[in-house]
């Protein structure tokens, strides 16, 4: 016993590894801590709050349908729209018209009881006319901006459709944001 305690190299040795060990792990934690936290403090998310949404059907010209919604991008970066479905069924872009603004508030949307087919077509929001973009591709939504959007012809809606449940939803990047409304009837 008195040997090993005579023998300063096998101490030394003990020693080294520990302080080794001990730094190694320092290290991978301080290097831990800093990645959470610029992942979770300074990476801005992407939030969308979906509201207003409307579904009519017109009973009195068979085959004519519209979709009405408006979306906030309460989030700290930009949004890109990838697609939007009215009951899981794709909306075609060239049935899709929008209006973007930063300084309206938006409340209740009307139907425009006309076929959206150009950029000249107008949407009632708030009781006023306001002129609609053709929707060719993606639709971007700036940080802080509301969308409102008018979906001509969503598929999968019909006459039987009128007071029943359909689902919309809006597909971007890293998300889906859906809510749900009964088919209205429009005349």
């Amino acid at each position: 016993m008195g040997h090993i305690l005579k023998n300063k190299k096998a101490l030394a040795t003990v020693v080294t590894t520990l302080i080794i060990l001990v730094v190694a792990v320092l290290l991978a934690t301080v290097v831990t801590y800093y990645a959470v936290n610029i992942t979770t403090n300074r990476m801005q998310q992407e939030s969308l709050s979906m509201s207003n949404l409307h579904v009519w059907y017109n009973t009195t010209s068979p085959g004519w349908a519209e979709a009405a919604f408006s979306l906030i991008n309460t989030g700290g970066k930009d949004v890109v729209l990838q697609s939007i479905t009215a009951r899981s069924q794709p909306s075609a872009w060239g049935n899709v018209y929008y209006w973007t603004t930063n300084t309206a508030t938006v409340g209740n949307l009307g139907v425009t009881n006309i076929t959206l087919s150009s950029t000249a077509d107008q949407g009632l929001i708030n009781g006023t006319w306001v002129t609609l973009k053709a929707a060719t591709g993606v639709i971007t939504l700036k940080a802080g901006w509301t969308l409102v959007v008018y979906v001509m012809h969503p598929d999968s809606i019909g006459q039987n459709d009128v007071g029943t449940p359909c689902d919309v939803t809006v597909f971007t990047a890293n998300a889906q944001w859906t809510q749900e409304v009964n088919v209205q009837a429009s005349q």
